[in-house]
């Protein structure tokens, strides 16, 4: 029996300066709760280092979380999508593609069961 999903993406050759900005995090995780049709339980939490440094981001939904991790330095974003229940796919790549300008997008589905 399936409980839920888990997407676990990578992007790499991403643009440095989309990785470092707020808004363009903020408005692919409201993006992404509005076509998934998510709940979050609080508002998303953000850290963005200083310097060259990347953003870290979190929600909670009454689904489980979302979180996300960006690496201007390297041209990396790694993101995480858990949901207790079945979700329909979300374009990934071609989103992240868009946004930030990536080269190559892994999306790995691991589908979550109970015992």
């Amino acid at each position: 029996m399936t409980s839920g999903c888990e997407w676990v993406v990578d992007a790499s050759g991403c643009d440095p300066a989309a990785l470092a900005s707020l808004p363009v995090l903020e408005s692919l995780f409201a993006d992404m709760v509005a076509a998934l049709d998510l709940h979050p339980v609080a508002a998303a939490q953000w850290h963005q280092f200083p310097g060259p440094g990347g953003v870290t981001g979190l929600s909670l939904l009454a689904e489980s979380h979302l979180a996300v991790h960006t690496f201007p330095e390297h041209g990396t974003l790694s993101l995480n999508l858990f949901c207790c229940r079945p979700r329909p796919e979300w374009p990934f790549q071609a989103e992240l593609e868009q946004r930030f300008y990536a080269s190559r997008v892994r999306v790995r589905l691991l589908e979550r069961n109970i015992a």
